[in-house]
């Protein structure tokens, strides 16, 4: 058996809208990342999901809550969160996005590298494998733990995942 996946990442945020890089700030969802995340509930109300697993920053949370929040368990956990952009959280995303791909296994100052959010991502897949095997599970979250399971379960390379990346 497996855990089957299904990946959502939080709907639009204030700091999107004013093209900045959140990171572990703790960003609120913008009006219209709170309708797209009540127009994702009907896009998928004909889908069975066991459990939803969700960051626990509050832009992930109220989007989990406002898609799924009625139907089924939200499970926060910190294994999903974006990547620690350290002294670069909350700064304009034309300085942090080109830093992205330099800081693969270089950690942000104060922060952490891609590689640490992998490690996360990691433990996050064995937890699930160990716990829910033969369920579907829902997570919703950020870019970053996106392209890490690119990497662990599609086996990209970070270059492929950060030049592929479906959002």
């Amino acid at each position: 058996m497996a855990v089957k996946i299904t990946y959502f990442v939080h709907g639009t945020t204030i700091d999107n809208e004013r093209e900045i890089s959140s990171g572990w700030h703790d960003a609120e969802l913008s009006k219209l990342g709170i309708k797209q995340s009540i127009e994702l509930k009907e896009k998928i109300r004909n889908k069975k999901f066991d459990v939803v697993f969700c960051s626990d920053l509050k832009r992930v949370v109220h989007s989990s809550e406002l898609t799924f929040g009625d139907k089924l368990k939200i499970i926060k956990d910190k294994r999903l969160r974006e990547c620690n952009y350290g002294n670069y959280n909350a700064k304009p995303s034309k300085i942090v996005e080109p830093m992205q791909e330099k800081c693969i296994e270089k950690r942000f100052p104060n922060g952490e590298s891609y590689e640490d959010v992998k490690k996360r991502v990691l433990d996050f897949l064995n937890f699930l494998k160990k716990n829910y095997n033969g369920k579907h599970i829902a997570i919703v979250s950020h870019k970053a733990p996106q392209l890490a399971l690119d990497v662990l379960i599609k086996e990209k390379t970070w270059k492929q995942a950060f030049k592929e990346d479906w959002r």
